[in-house]
């Protein structure tokens, strides 16, 4: 028997509990060996709970039991997160974390604690929720040199965008609905910043490199600038808007970035809507494969993490080669990126397209009826390159990102 500890019974530490018991029989057998939880850390009770009898609100009472070999976080955030996941790995126990935090703060750190004890700190979870992306990348692409990942990282900007471009909803509007249905937080700004994405990035990003990734050198905006006014014009486009977490790999430069971009129907992660992600990876043999599905939620971020315990067991005494080192390679200043933007500009087009023109070349006009101001798409320029040229030109409302 197994004996393992959850640290933290809210939603995702509750939803693995209940998939150790549902699936209890597949997980036996697919373990040689049955997963008995002993101990679930909280500060609260849970009367009447299967766990009742199995709450400790003291971590030492875990890092101290032999019998548990192996510890799953989810608490969340770095405090006590990271002491307490250290303490463990440094105990001999194995972990498996849902904590993108965690990860993409300390990743470098636990990882080599994990080696050095021979034990494995796995965190299938940390990105894409229930979505398996981290172990495809150290098992069925290990073979590849990885050199794109760009995805929909984020299910509640994901809800909010769909919203405003299905239904025509305000950002503020479709923010409070999210909030109210629990996808987004009262204070949303780790998901509308894009932070969460930045973090997810940087773990894929570390993965497919196997080097270090500081998520803080990431160029990171989020939606809080995307409007109501720039659907209607993506619409007229035949585009969506959608927050991307991306990186390109080439000769040993990474260019990593999270912006809202501009997409065509053609681009295989149009279609993907609401609180869905979905991931592209492209590799230098395979070409694109795309990974999709629910990017939150309880059972199926449990599930990424009882994928986790699994693989755990299977590898009891030995440690899985798998994450990166503490070598780094350069991420490459958002000014050399090079991509198309679609532009707002304020007055008519008729009477400044020819200034428009002289300023950025050839651009495809974009007009709605009764604005006073009209768009543009311009052709693929670098970042530095259209920062110049959009000081000389005045009335720019709006900038954004274009794959079209």
């Amino acid at each position: 028997m197994i004996h393992v500890a959850v640290m933290g019974y809210g939603t995702i530490g509750s939803g693995v509990v209940e998939i150790l018991e549902k699936n209890r029989e597949t997980i036996t057998k697919r373990t040689g060996d049955t997963v008995n939880v002993k101990y679930v850390l909280d500060l609260r009770e849970f009367p009447g709970t299967p766990v009742e009898n199995k709450i400790v609100h003291d971590f030492s009472v875990i890092e101290n039991d032999p019998e548990v070999t192996m510890v799953i976080e989810t608490m969340g955030g770095l405090n006590p997160a990271y002491p307490f996941v250290k303490a463990c790995l440094e105990a001999g126990k194995h972990v498996a974390t849902s904590n993108k935090a965690l990860v993409a703060a300390h990743g470098t750190e636990l990882l080599r604690i994990a080696g050095e004890k021979n034990v494995n700190f796995f965190f299938e979870a940390s990105v894409g929720g229930g979505i398996p992306i981290i172990r495809p990348l150290y098992t069925s692409l290990a073979g590849e040199e990885i050199e794109e990942i760009t995805g929909i990282l984020n299910g509640t900007t994901n809800y909010i965008l769909t919203k405003m471009d299905k239904e025509g909803e305000t950002f503020e509007s479709a923010l409070k609905e999210a909030q109210d249905l629990g996808y987004a937080e009262r204070n949303p700004e780790a998901d509308v910043e894009g932070h969460d994405t930045c973090r997810k990035i940087a773990i894929l990003t570390a993965m497919a490199t196997g080097h270090e990734v500081d998520y803080e050198d990431i160029h990171t905006e989020g939606i809080t600038s995307i409007s109501d006014v720039d659907f209607k014009y993506a619409e007229k486009l035949g585009t969506s808007v959608k927050l991307f977490g991306s990186s390109r790999i080439k000769a040993g430069e990474i260019h990593a970035w999270v912006a809202p971009v501009m997409i065509g129907k053609d681009h295989p992660l149009y279609s993907v809507s609401d609180v869905f992600n979905g991931i592209l990876v492209k590799g230098n043999m395979l070409g694109t494969s795309m990974f999709y599905g629910s990017g939150a939620g309880m059972l199926p971020t449990a599930s990424a993490v009882i994928a986790d315990i699994i693989e755990a067991v299977q590898n009891r005494n030995r440690h899985v080669e798998m994450g990166w080192d503490d070598s780094r390679l350069a991420i490459a200043p958002i000014e050399t990126s090079s991509c198309r933007f679609f532009i707002r500009i304020k007055g008519i087009a008729e009477e400044r397209l020819a200034e428009v023109q002289k300023v950025f070349g050839d651009v495809t006009v974009i007009e709605l009826d009764h604005m006073d101001e009209f768009a543009v798409v311009t052709d693929v320029m670098t970042e530095a390159e259209y920062e110049k040229k959009a000081k000389e030109l005045s009335g720019i409302r709006q900038r954004i990102r274009a794959e079209v």
